[in-house]
């Protein structure tokens, strides 16, 4: 037989394996498929029967039959030190900034502070199956120098950036147009395309950024023309007035950074809820992403994201946690709530949608659809391992699962951290349930059960 697949190097999964073709409606489905990995990137993905022949006997292959193995889940829009205010009671957007998020944030000029902020959000991102996420840092340039550091030494894919704010926050966060431009310039020249990490251009929104901060916020994007820029876009009513008493030539919101070149591909806008028909349409003309955060929505009462709207007027869409506005850091948790708001519009959002939404929609939405967000060869190898049995209420639904489609609804709804096995990053466990990994096992060895019943029965 030829073994044409080498052994050096080589990670394979065994599993039940769901990605995606070119939209969500060419989803892809191996009931018994295998993914082998080198080098960080996918090099194969099929019918474990097909694949498996191929292999160097050699090679060790790791079961994660009945698990489902997907891309990893994509997270465009959170904040990375709002991880302990999370959860806070009762307020609306301006009030929730002013009142916890902007204390909160004052902090990080404590590289410790820091330090543990970013291990505590990537560990958690990992347990949560999200291999890849755009984070807001604050004001303070060792935030972003913290959060670099330590994804780069998970290699993981992060964009993230310096927030760029110059008035209507507390002086220890406000820093000035030549101060904002020259630490995200040599932030941008220190870490920008190492490995796996991305800038992006952070002006927080257009009510703390004056015309001349904006101004070179809009000068390092012609600078750097494939750099992603995140920020925020009528969220909140409240805020949408302030915007307009704040810049009074503006004919809407989206006009202020349209003004000042920061609306292309790769633009992250976060929440979209209340736009105008000529934001739409600016929007999709200039390829800008519109990014869905339903738990945050919810929790600070801003509205209800128009998906079907945007999506017509052929705005670029994702959707993401926007922890800590958000209340979940599980992307499962963030697109069931997702569903419930689309419902409230009178919208239904399929399994299948949600899915392509958290991997390769998402992907599309950073403008990394070349990268990752899918299995096929050349891609990088950023896995999710999802157990659709994880809890016992989740088995006793599962029972009644008559078809694929079926059981990937039940997951969606019920599933949250607990239904992450494993995550992979770059083709390398990153997270194990449970702390450990079971054995790899040759790939001509027999199936005794699932991981869960393996390791059950190796307790006996």
């Amino acid at each position: 037989m030829n073994h044409e697949i080498a052994a050096e190097g080589i990670t394979a999964l065994r599993a039940r394996v769901f990605t995606f073709g070119a939209d969500a409606a060419q989803p892809i489905h191996h009931p018994d498929g295998l993914v082998v990995m080198r080098g960080g990137l996918i090099e194969r993905v099929g019918a474990y029967a097909e694949i498996a022949p191929l292999l160097d006997p050699t090679v060790r292959v790791t079961d994660h039959r009945p698990n489902i193995v997907m891309a990893g889940f994509i997270d465009p829009h959170l904040h990375m030190p709002q991880t302990q205010v999370i959860a806070s009671y009762g307020t609306e957007l301006l009030d929730w900034l002013s009142k916890y998020t902007f204390p909160e944030e004052s902090r990080y000029h404590d590289r410790a502070v820091c330090d543990a902020a970013s291990r505590f959000l990537l560990d958690t991102l990992l347990r949560n199956g999200t291999t890849t996420a755009a984070a807001y840092c604050t004001s303070h340039p060792q935030s972003v120098e913290s959060l670099f550091e330590e994804a780069a030494r998970r290699n993981m894919r992060i964009t993230a950036g310096k927030v760029m704010m110059d008035r209507n926050a507390p002086a220890s966060l406000t820093d000035t147009p030549e101060r904002a431009y020259d630490e995200s310039r040599a932030l941008i020249q220190r870490f920008d395309g190492v490995g796996r990490l991305s800038y992006a251009i952070t002006p927080r929104f257009a009510p703390t950024s004056t015309e001349a901060q904006l101004e070179v916020a809009g000068a390092l994007a012609a600078e750097n023309p494939d750099m992603a820029i995140q920020t925020h876009l009528s969220e909140n009513q409240a805020e949408i007035t302030f915007v307009a008493e704040l810049f009074p030539w503006a004919r809407d919101y989206l006009d202020v950074y349209e003004r000042f070149g920061l609306v292309r591909r790769g633009a992250l806008f976060g929440h979209c809820i209340h736009l105008t028909e000529r934001e739409r349409a600016s929007m999709a003309e200039r390829r800008a992403s519109a990014i869905f955060c339903p738990t945050s929505n919810l929790f600070l009462g801003s509205g209800l994201f128009d998906r079907q709207g945007l999506q017509g007027a052929g705005v670029i869409t994702g959707i993401a946690t926007d922890i800590g506005g958000g209340t979940s850091y599980s992307m499962l948790v963030t697109a069931a709530e997702g569903y419930k708001v689309l419902a409230l519009r009178g919208e239904r959002m399929t399994a299948v949608e949600a899915f392509y939404w958290m991997t390769a929609g998402n992907a599309e939405a950073m403008n990394l659809g070349d990268r990752i967000g899918r299995i096929a060869p050349g891609m990088e190898a950023d896995l999710v391992v999802l157990d659709p049995r994880a809890t016992p209420e989740m088995r006793h639904r599962m029972q009644r699962a008559d078809n694929f489609d079926d059981e990937l609804f039940a997951l969606l709804m019920m599933g949250d951290d607990r239904a992450i096995a494993a995550t992979y990053v770059g083709g390398h466990p990153a997270y194990l349930r449970g702390g450990r990994g079971l054995p790899p096992r040759q790939h001509g060895e027999a199936y005794a059960g699932s991981p869960a019943e393996e390791a059950a029965q190796a307790q006996q």
